[in-house]
């Protein structure tokens, strides 16, 4: 590209001016010959528009005036004219088409009504919820009918565990009254963390153990590719943000306790039900029969009180009353509570 230099014209009273706009090639850089007043722009070229869009930041010296765009090398170029910049957009897709690397390929999915539930967890660390005062560590199962968008979601506290996708599961079948067909997760690799290979086997079979309960075969999306689940990914940001506006209403994000928060959730889900309840109904036709009744939705583990008063149970340290030192108990892990079933044989 060439750059035609100009001189300003001799006016009466004044010399001729003997710094002339153009352009200057330092280092490797493009930069502008300006005038003895830094506060004047630089001409225009005849085949290219370089003007500062910051007067302001020429004037104090800048290296980079704004309105350029910079390489990783820390060279600066100018901005391209709009037809210059959309002409080599278009070669250079156009080479791309030819020589570039084969992108991933994904089939748009037709959703029957009755094929297909989604369960999967999502953090509300950012919704800044507190009970009393406090704040809640917790985290969503966020359940959904991919035809018909019907929703349910269960406040988790203990984390991403079978236990809580079992409770919540449930839960969302039941109050839909009916199981689809296929039920898909995420590969449950926050609930295997830390597992051994038998207990991950262990794990996997409850799980499907689960879904045949209710008809469904199981079904999981490869790790860390979220558009598998994108029936369920997409939702989540969602039903966020209708809590977040919810709050926002609300004029607090403070409960009185747990079980308040968690009819505020239920009564946003509701909502978003009643919008799809056209689609829901023509769903609910096409399901199947639920079974006679749950099936655990816990976990069973032999514990023993030890000399401290207590015992270890998920690395958390439960305390009992003295007496019951050296007796071994059955307890029940749900989500958010232990039950002692019954007592074991003592040691």
């Amino acid at each position: 590209m060439k750059f035609r230099q100009t001189k300003r014209r001799r006016r009466s009273g004044e010399g001729i001016d003997q710094h002339s706009h153009g352009l200057s090639h330092r280092g490797g850089e493009t930069a502008f010959a300006e005038e003895g007043s830094a506060g004047k722009a630089p001409a225009r070229s005849a085949r290219g528009d370089f003007r500062h869009r910051d007067r302001a930041a020429a004037a104090g010296g800048s290296r980079h005036p704004v309105g350029r765009h910079f390489r990783g090398d820390d060279q600066a170029t100018p901005e391209l004219a709009n037809g210059i910049r959309r002409t080599i957009e278009r070669r250079v897709r156009s080479w791309r088409a030819v020589h570039g690397e084969e992108q991933e390929v994904i089939f748009r999915q037709v959703h029957e009504p009755g094929r297909m539930g989604l369960s999967d967890f999502t953090d509300m660390a950012a919704a800044g919820i507190t009970i009393a005062g406090q704040p809640l560590d917790h985290r969503l199962y966020h359940f959904r009918l991919a035809y018909s968008g019907f929703e349910h979601a269960h406040v988790v506290l203990g984390g991403e565990s079978f236990v809580a996708l079992a409770e919540g599961l449930q839960n969302a079948l039941w109050s839909l009254g009916g199981a689809p067909r296929e039920h898909r997760s995420d590969s449950l690799s926050a609930a295997l963390r830390n597992l051994d290979k038998d207990a991950r086997e262990d794990l996997t079979r409850r799980y499907d153990e689960l879904c045949s309960h209710y008809g469904m075969t199981p079904s999981r999306n490869n790790r860390s590719i979220a558009h598998e689940n994108g029936s369920i990914e997409g939702p989540h940001g969602h039903l966020k943000r209708a809590i977040n506006d919810a709050l926002l209403m609300r004029g607090s994000s403070d409960f009185d306790d747990l079980a308040a928060y968690r009819r505020f959730v239920d009564e946003i889900v509701s909502r978003v039900n009643a919008r799809n309840s056209k689609r829901i109904d023509i769903e609910r036709a096409e399901l199947q029969e639920l079974p006679v009744r749950r099936t655990s939705d816990y976990e069973e583990v032999i514990v023993r009180v030890t000399s401290s008063g207590g015992f270890t149970l998920r690395k958390v340290f439960y305390t009992v009353p003295s007496r019951l030192i050296g007796h071994r108990f059955r307890v029940r892990l749900f989500d958010d509570r232990l039950v002692f079933s019954s007592a074991a044989r003592n040691s």
